[in-house]
């Protein structure tokens, strides 16, 4: 496929999370902040991707914009992973991982899009899926750091339908809190983001694993530290990490370290579709299961849940419990327990609408 053109857009959406949007970031977040990438083939075929956000999509934006697009367009795509190898090679210079990687990840995101609907597939079935599945879901509130908070929200995501939860509360009380609001049976993780020393993990072990927690998702800073999460898998409660991971490379020396029970590529980070695909190999050779992570409501959450029905290593995705102003695109319709269902429409399934897309363009 010829690429006549690349474009990219920022899209800034106001969510309402009951919270007071602090916590987790650097600064108040109340925004869906989405890089979107735009690639037209010379049929005028149109493939959509998205590069993780945030507060860096001006980052990936710019960096698209000034070191990929140019490579691209004019070209002819035909292997998008050797495409892919070939500019992570040619981009090594600007940072193996981080902002280099949302930007390839994203344009990489397109190109499978494009090609999916070149053969008029639906992205699960240009990956060897035969028919889709539902995909359960789990509602992952954002920290609330608030003992009166957090419990009523997982009673809404509750009664929204979903019968799993995340917290991304960092004390053992707050996340008591949580469990007595929803009783004994509700299945819940609890994901710290690397706000935890490794001695400070292994003292919040048992505790959590007497309230019931499932998971324990990126314990420890670094992110990368793999000895120290190999070290917290004592078998008193499983390890999940790999969402600030990029590229196979960091994967396959995570499993070769034995640091994680659960792996959580997120595809608009790790390096788009072809590089997440490499890492559900090192899944399957490492008897690993996937629980990737699944961001925002963009093409990323799209490609996610064809994904999960093209790769029987998936256990499940994640579903940001928040309310957007507005919706780029429709989700479907959440099923029974909270899943959700990959449409047949040639590609990853995203169509924005072009009103949402204009009212809340920034950039």
């Amino acid at each position: 496929m010829r690429i006549r053109s690349v474009e990219t857009q920022i899209v800034d959406i106001p969510f309402v999370d009951g919270g007071r949007g602090e916590g987790i970031t650097p600064t108040t977040w109340k925004s869906l902040e989405i890089a979107l990438v735009r690639i037209e083939d010379d049929d005028g075929r149109v493939g959509w991707g998205e590069g993780f956000g945030y507060f860096v999509v001006d980052a990936t934006k710019a960096l698209v914009e000034r070191l990929i697009a140019p490579l691209l367009e004019g070209r002819d795509i035909v292997d998008i992973p050797a495409w892919n190898l070939e500019t992570q090679r040619r981009l090594h210079l600007f940072g193996r991982y981080g902002v280099t990687l949302f930007a390839i990840s994203a344009v990489d995101m397109a190109l499978w899009d494009l090609a999916a609907k070149r053969r008029e597939l639906p992205l699960y079935q240009l990956l060897g899926a035969e028919a889709a599945h539902p995909i359960p879901y789990y509602a992952s509130l954002v920290r609330y750091d608030d003992d009166q908070v957090a419990p009523r929200v997982c009673e809404r995501a509750l009664e929204r339908g979903f019968s799993e939860l995340k917290l991304h509360e960092i004390t053992v009380p707050r996340v008591a809190a949580c469990r007595e609001a929803v009783g004994d049976t509700v299945p819940i993780s609890v994901d710290v983001n690397c706000a935890w020393s490794e001695d400070q993990a292994r003292a919040a072990l048992e505790p959590l694993r007497d309230l019931g927690v499932i998971w324990l998702e990126e314990p420890v800073f670094p992110p990368e530290d793999m000895h120290a999460l190999s070290r917290l898998r004592d078998g008193t409660l499983p390890i999940a990490a790999g969402e600030n991971w990029c590229t196979e490379v960091q994967f396959a020396a995570a499993f070769k370290a034995g640091a994680v029970d659960l792996a959580q590529p997120s595809v608009t980070k790790v390096g788009g579709i072809s590089e997440f695909r490499k890492v559900a190999e090192r899944c399957r050779a490492a008897s690993v299961p996937l629980m990737p992570h699944c961001p925002y409501f963009g093409p990323g959450f799209f490609a996610s849940l064809h994904l999960a029905t093209a790769i029987e290593e998936v256990r499940q995705l994640e579903y940001l419990f928040v309310e957007p102003e507005a919706w780029l695109a429709p989700l479907g319709r959440l099923g029974p327990g909270g899943t959700l269902l990959a449409t047949d429409a040639p590609g990853i399934g995203f169509e924005p609408d072009p009103e949402i897309l204009r009212r809340y363009r920034r950039a």
